[in-house]
């Protein structure tokens, strides 16, 4: 039996950071990549030249950036930036560079590490691509599914993005509230508070009380099909569970479960807005699924890992490919349909703090303590 070639290096590494890179985001149609720092600075990359374009203190070095944020709700040359002093600022690109003054500045008040959420569309334009079909070398104890990353039966059409379609969604951003354990919807046109959603009573089970479910330590707010237009939170606590609202009745969740032992750190959601992983400051990864007919979360698979603390989860816009960053300074790379391991890139030298993947799924991107970005080529999709 042929030895597994190992993980690969990163096809470049970007630096100039002066302090660590808490997140990073891709832009929409243009080969370019949003990155934020502890220290306040969003950095603009140019993905081809791999050279800074521009670079901006938009918050203070005191506070930082907590998360960046791009979208087609918000349009193509705007992206957002998320400080922990409280404010969230939305820039125009321009120029190559970004506007001198925001053009929309929210006083949310919130001050602590819970990233805000954009309102996530299925995206209706999407063709799916084929599995992985390789696999690299693994640390002992983590396995892979050789079988499932060769399934004949899977199909092989490609994925492609239409660039002069963009999806079009609510223009609201989610966020951790002033009271740490509520979740607030915001209206990016007015800069106004829309609505919070209280932990006063819960969904699911009778028996899971929403006593003691702490802070909200991560978001997602997303577009159900057939939801008629209707935005739904999926929202992760301090105590490790996981709430699905639906806004237009603020007061129940749709359903709660208890997922993690430790803090929920991150989650995320499909282009399908079917599923979604989540991680947390315990040893386990999930993966589940999204039942919009009952308002149900259902998990799919847990992944159990050597080592506690998953920063930052990320889905590949074909949702084949999932990807973590964890506190251990390693990137996971999984099969998303199946769960299966699929690699593990060890470049960084510090906590990994997020990954994100372009919108051609040709590049993902990982933002690390260690002040460096680093660009991946993992299982291209299939032209």
């Amino acid at each position: 039996m042929s030895k597994r070639p190992p993980p690969p290096d990163p096809v470049v590494v970007l630096r100039g950071h002066r302090a660590s890179v808490t997140d990073v985001c891709f832009h929409q149609t243009k080969p370019i990549l949003f990155a934020g720092t502890t220290g306040g600075e969003l950095r603009i990359w140019d993905t081809v030249q791999h050279r800074t374009v521009s670079s901006s203190w938009v918050h203070s070095a005191a506070h930082g950036i907590v998360s960046v944020a791009t979208g087609p709700s918000i349009g193509l040359n705007k992206v957002i930036s998320q400080g922990r002093d409280g404010t969230v600022k939305c820039w125009d690109i321009e120029n190559g560079g970004l506007s001198s003054n925001p053009s929309l500045t929210i006083k949310t008040n919130s001050y602590h590490f819970c990233k805000l959420s954009l309102v996530k569309v299925p995206y209706a334009n999407a063709k799916q691509a084929n599995e992985p079909k390789d696999c690299y070398e693994r640390e002992v104890g983590e396995t892979v599914d050789t079988d499932s990353l060769c399934d004949s039966k899977e199909s092989n059409r490609s994925f492609e993005i239409i660039d002069d379609v963009p999806a079009k969604g609510p223009k609201y951003m989610a966020v951790a509230g002033e009271q740490l354990s509520e979740v607030e919807i915001w209206d990016l046109n007015t800069a106004e508070r829309c609505t919070r959603l209280h932990q006063n009573s819960c969904g699911g089970s009778p028996n899971f009380l929403s006593k003691g479910r702490g802070m909200c330590m991560a978001v997602q707010a997303y577009l159900p099909s057939k939801s008629q237009g209707f935005v739904n939170v999926l929202a992760g606590y301090e105590d490790g569970s996981i709430l699905v609202w639906d806004i237009r009745n603020p007061g129940i969740p749709l359903t709660a479960m208890k997922v993690h032992l430790e803090p929920v750190l991150c989650l995320s959601i499909d282009e399908s807005c079917n599923g979604g992983i989540s991680g947390g400051a315990d040893q386990k990864i999930v993966l589940y699924n999204l039942d919009h007919s009952t308002g149900s979360c259902v998990i799919k698979k847990e992944i159990n890992l050597e080592r506690p603390g998953i920063s930052g989860t990320s889905i590949r816009p074909d949702s084949k490919i999932a990807a973590t960053a964890g506190w251990d300074r390693r990137v996971r790379i999984y099969n998303y349909r199946k769960g299966s391991a699929l690699a593990i890139l060890k470049y960084h030298h510090a906590t990994c703090n997020a990954v994100s993947f372009s919108s051609d799924c040709k590049l993902m991107a990982s933002a690390s303590e260690d002040s460096t970005v680093a660009l991946w080529e993992l299982y291209p999709p299939h032209a």
